[in-house]
């Protein structure tokens, strides 16, 4: 295991905007530094006979040949880092390839900070865990990899989608930390989606404890709901 210290990630992204917004979403990150940035597989390759790094944030549509070759070029060639798979790429059974190097991670562009910040928060968990020499038992075990995996992913309603909650929950999330709750009007106009909609995704942010609901009295009428992230 990497000794003490920020954890160091390799941005691997061949679109120059997208490789500025990720290499900014991990500095924004306690704990994580951004070692390089660059934009083929062969770059990635030739930088870590170089240098070490814990965990490459690799995009799968590479100018010189796809990402998850570099992964098997790295592996033969003693690169032990972890390795998050960022990419458009639908296909389950690239995603099945992905599992079988190695890949710890998959996360489907476009994406948002808390998506990635949840990924890599979690990945950390998971470090921490297998941090000792020997697992003291199964338990153990267990805990480390339960912490790669998202416990709410397979708990949605049905009829609610995952990239749908995320966007309600970033519109969420920005509105409280602007000191001010979110009506399920405003979420639906944030987001894109009909009001009833919305008000059931934030109605399931309040059932999971994720957010707090309070009537927001105006000058006439009936009092409007208001939604807070739950801080915790």
């Amino acid at each position: 295991m990497p000794g003490p210290g920020p954890i160091s990630v390799l941005v691997v992204e061949d679109d120059p905007v997208a490789a500025d917004a990720h290499r900014l979403y991990v500095q924004r990150l306690a704990g994580f530094q951004v070692a390089a940035v660059v934009h083929t597989g062969g770059a990635a390759l030739r930088f870590l006979e170089k240098q070490s790094v814990d965990l490459i944030l690799l995009d799968l549509n590479l100018p010189d040949g796809h990402g998850l070759q570099v992964v098997r070029k790295m592996r033969a060639a003693g690169h032990t880092a972890d390795v998050v798979a960022v990419t458009s790429a639908r296909d389950l059974g690239v995603v099945r390839q992905a599992v079988s190097v190695g890949v710890v991670q998959y996360l489907l562009k476009p994406f948002t900070f808390p998506s990635l910040r949840d990924r890599l928060e979690r990945w950390a968990r998971y470090r921490s865990e297998l941090a000792g020499g020997e697992a003291s038992g199964q338990d153990e075990v267990d805990r480390a990899l339960a912490a790669l995996r998202n416990p709410e992913a397979s708990v949605l309603p049905k009829g609610l989608s995952g990239p749908t909650l995320e966007a309600v929950t970033v519109a969420l999330r920005r509105a409280t930390e602007e000191g001010e709750g979110i009506s399920a009007n405003a979420a639906a106009q944030a987001v894109g989606v009909s009001r009833i909609t919305a008000r059931r995704y934030l109605e399931h942010l309040v059932d999971t404890g994720r957010a707090v609901r309070a009537p927001q009295y105006g000058a006439v009428g009936r009092p409007e709901l208001s939604y807070r992230w739950a801080s915790r």
